[in-house]
């Protein structure tokens, strides 16, 4: 099930939220905390509004909210908007009092204990443990002690490995006696876990329109890219690592491709700090194959049982597939690169390069280059790495200080870090670059789509080339490697 948050402060606005999103949603989560005051006497008829099965859920700061009342006067309030309304479900945290359950003045009395009367009306209670810093140690035997109350478990935890992501998605295998339970990973790291719900064991993921809690998605995100709520044991996994990875259009590209073939797989970006654990992520949940950017490209490379001519002369790879109990290894940045300037190398118009960078990207660059014959020169804030660089592939190397050198001699400019990409659109890595010869000037960045570089250099009257190009045409290689299918030419994709 896909369950939206509401997120706004009156209810008009939260069943016009509610409305929007009513296509892509099972359910649907009120958060009484977030309502002003005044509205609150009417919180109970909201489910029949909504039509769709709710969750109250009056969340306290320390787990993520806003209510600062006392767990008694917090519990007396959701009592009362409760059951006088036809919620599915309560949210109550693990660690409030019995007494603060009971009504006042009648504590010895069973009939006035709110869980007894919560589960006499058929009401299910959620009972949910926070942490909004880590995953805590003893988070397996956490679920079992609240599963063992009755109540449907609920952990929403902050991962900061992705070690601690295999942690999560351990627990649908060493948990599966307990049906009913909500994991949930907050936070980058987190979102993973939020996509692939079912492969955590999670009955549920939620999802809001502003992000009520780190890392959540949107659920027309949720329903109609990844089709969440339609994976099932024999759907294929892949996806996307690096740091960062979140900003990744990759999915744009994978997922409408699937779907279009009507191949049952899903395509997640995966946060990773340290290639090694994410191996065991992959073997854990049988992913089938990953695309690598940065800055990954050269530490997956022990962990390849194959690959290519290409990963072996560039030293990178940047996409990765199971092949027969193995892990093989190529590299479609290469070709990737290459399509949007096919006709200017063939044609000759293109015969000395400048590249920016000296990562996995610049690897594939460069020797794209040098094979098509093209001089090439390597700046880099580390002047070392271009020396390496360009020792491994007969090129020249320049520090970024005395670029103004080259300003009216180079055919081909190529930007390969992630300078200039959002949220650092104000950034140029070569700010003190004049293009006093119009030249081609090609920017790897794809979001935004011009970034601050392009504009300079359009203003200069030169060609400019963005990173969506690239990235389409090497996420369409990798496509045909993951699926074994030529990528559907009848998808229009504008990244």
């Amino acid at each position: 099930m896909i369950c939206l948050t509401t997120t706004e402060n009156t209810l008009t606005k939260a069943l016009k939220q509610v409305e929007r999103n009513k296509s892509y949603i099972d359910m649907v989560e009120l958060r009484l905390d977030l309502l002003e005051e005044g509205e609150l006497a009417s919180a109970q008829i909201f489910p029949r509004l909504c039509a769709l099965p709710t969750i109250a859920t009056y969340r306290r700061v320390c787990d993520g909210g806003k209510s600062q009342m006392s767990d008694k006067a917090r519990m007396t309030n959701l009592r009362k908007i409760v059951l006088q309304g036809d919620f599915s479900y309560v949210d109550i945290e693990e660690d409030v009092k019995k007494s603060d359950l009971k009504i006042k003045g009648e504590e010895d009395s069973p009939k006035y204990d709110f869980e007894n009367e919560l589960k006499q009306k058929g009401i299910k209670i959620i009972r949910s443990f926070h942490d909004m810093e880590k995953l805590p140690a003893n988070l397996f035997s956490l679920v079992t002690k609240l599963a063992k109350k009755g109540d449907i478990p609920k952990v929403a935890v902050t991962p900061n490995t992705i070690i601690d992501v295999v942690t999560l998605f351990k627990m649908n295998e060493e948990l599966k006696d307990i049906k009913e339970k909500i994991i949930i990973g907050m936070g980058d790291f987190g979102v993973c876990t939020r996509i692939l719900y079912k492969k955590v064991g999670s009955m549920l993921t939620f999802a809001s329109e502003d992000e009520i809690a780190p890392g959540q998605l949107s659920a027309k995100t949720l329903k109609l890219l990844y089709k969440a709520d339609q994976v099932n044991n024999r759907t294929n996994v892949y996806g996307i690592i690096g740091n960062p990875v979140l900003h990744t259009a990759s999915p744009m590209i994978h997922n409408p491709g699937f779907e279009a073939i009507h191949y049952n797989a899903i395509y997640v970006p995966f946060l990773v700090d340290k290639v090694r654990g994410f191996f065991k992520l992959a073997e854990l949940i049988k992913i089938h194959g990953f695309s690598v950017t940065v800055p990954h490209k050269r530490d997956v490379l022990p962990y390849l049982g194959k690959i290519t001519r290409e990963v072996k002369q560039i030293g990178a790879c940047n996409t990765v597939t199971r092949i027969q109990g193995m892990w093989k290894g190529t590299n479609t940045d290469y070709y990737g690169f290459l399509a949007p300037i096919e006709k200017e190398i063939n044609d000759g118009k293109i015969k000395s390069a400048l590249i920016v960078g000296a990562g996995g990207a610049s690897r594939a660059v460069v020797w794209a280059l040098r094979n098509h014959h093209v001089k090439v020169t390597i700046a880099n804030r580390t002047l070392e790495k271009a020396k390496l660089l360009a020792s491994e592939t007969m090129s020249n190397y320049i520090e970024l200080e005395d670029l103004s050198s080259l300003s009216s001699s180079v055919d081909l400019v190529v930007q390969t870090t992630i300078v200039g990409m959002t949220p650092n659109e104000d950034a140029d890595i070569l700010e003190d670059f004049t293009f006093e010869n119009p030249c081609i000037v090609y920017d790897l960045v794809y979001k935004p789509r011009y970034t601050k570089l392009l504009k300079r250099a359009k203003k200069a009257n030169c060609k400019v080339i963005n990173g969506s190009d690239m990235l389409i045409s090497q996420g369409k290689l990798q496509f045909e490697s993951f699926s074994g299918y030529h990528y559907p030419h009848w998808i229009n994709l504008n990244l």
